[in-house]
Formats: structure tokens, sequence, C-alpha cells
């Protein structure tokens, strides 16, 4: 039960999201406005968490869709012209290639919920999240395009095969869900995500993980072509 997990992966998990967070404000410019939205996000995400909102299953609309659907308006307002013009002219790529590393921190986290039972075993790296190997690669490659060993083409290549990977385990994750549309681990549902502070992985970090791929492909992709 989530009850008895460590007081540790609690800390580490949120020192992930404290990370994620420092990582995309220094990558973009330090974008105040942006990342004051971000925190008011994570402190109304967090107490709906805390306050057991998600834990509750059954309702229609499902509850998690106050989730799901502002990430989706945030990618689509994030993607326009403008305010993709705006990322992109003050992005620093190999900082942005240093915030994946917070994806090791991260498959710990799911690595653990999944032996107290509240993540099926798909979701972590000894099932179908592969994702790791974006974590531990990160540095290496945000040092080497830092000092000018890899090509933007390497870069972009390796960014592409990232954002394939996060957005593998995440349409697993959504789909072994105790949502309407779940279509995998119905004798261990993915309920983890439900409670504080873990909700902030689908809330926040893994959109801003998808974001930042993204736009990163797009800026490299101009840069080369």
């Amino acid at each position: 039960m989530i009850e008895q997990l460590p007081n540790w992966i609690n800390f580490l998990f949120l020192g992930t999201l404290i990370a994620t967070l420092g990582f995309f404000y220094l990558a973009n410019g330090k974008p105040k406005k942006l990342m004051g939205f971000i925190v008011i996000w994570c402190f109304i995400q967090g107490f709906l968490g805390y306050a057991g909102f998600y834990r509750i299953t059954d309702s229609v609309p499902p509850r998690f869709a106050l989730v799901l659907l502002p990430i989706l308006l945030f990618w689509g307002y994030g993607l326009r012209p403008t305010p993709l013009k705006a990322i992109i002219t003050v992005r620093t790529t190999h900082l942005s290639t240093f915030l994946h590393t917070v994806r090791i921190p991260v498959e710990i986290v799911l690595w653990y919920l999944y032996r107290y039972g509240t993540v099926p075993e798909l979701m972590t790296f000894e099932g179908r999240n592969f994702d790791i190997l974006v974590g531990i690669t990160a540095p290496l490659i945000g040092s080497l395009f830092y000092l000018g060993r890899i090509s933007k083409k390497a870069l972009l290549a390796w960014n592409v095969i990232g954002l394939f990977l996060v957005s593998f385990i995440l349409i697993n994750g959504i789909l072994s869900a105790e949502l309407p549309f779940q279509q995998f681990a119905f004798d261990r549902p993915n309920t983890g995500i439900t409670y504080f502070p873990f909700v902030l992985l689908p809330a926040t970090i893994v959109p801003l993980v998808i974001y930042t791929h993204i736009t990163d492909i797009i800026k490299l992709h101009k840069e080369i072509f």
C-alpha cells in the first residue's frame, strides 16, 4: 500500500519535481510569469491529490480529466507560433537536454510504487518502460553537445527517440489507470498517480518533459534545415 512507502521516496519525488522546474526555468530564459503559472498549477494539483479528489474513479466525467485536459491546452497554446518562437529563441539546448536526467529518479519512484502495489509492472523498467535509458544518456548527450562533440542532427535523433519513449509510457500509464477506457493491468491498475505527491508526475513532470522534447525537435529542425 502507498501508505507504507518509505518517506525518502516522497522526498526523492519532490526533489525530482523541483529539479524539473529548475532545469525548465534555466533552459528557457528564466520565464518568471510562466514559472509562476506552473508553480500555482502544482499547488492546485498537489492539493487535489492530497485531498483524495482523484481517488474517486467512478465519477462521470472522470475527475482525472482535470489533469489531462489542461495539459492538452498547455501544449496547444505553447506550440502556437508566438509562444513557440519566444521559447525556442531563448532556449539553451544543452540545459534542456540535461532536464531529461530527471527520468532516472522518476523510474526509481515508479519501481517502488510497483513494489508497493500501486502501479503495474508495465510502468517500470522491468516491464514496458525503457524511459530510464533517456535519463541515463541525457547528461552525456548534453555535455557532448555543449562541447561540440556531437552534431545537431544527432541531438535531434536523440530527442525523437526520447519523445517516442516518454509518449509510449504515458499512453500505457493512462490506459492502465482506472478510467473508462482502461485497457491494461486490471489486476493492478495504475492508482499511484492519484495520490500526492505522485499526481504531479502526470500533471507537471511528464508534460514539461514532452514539451521540452517537442520544442527542441522544432528548434533543431529549423537550425539544421
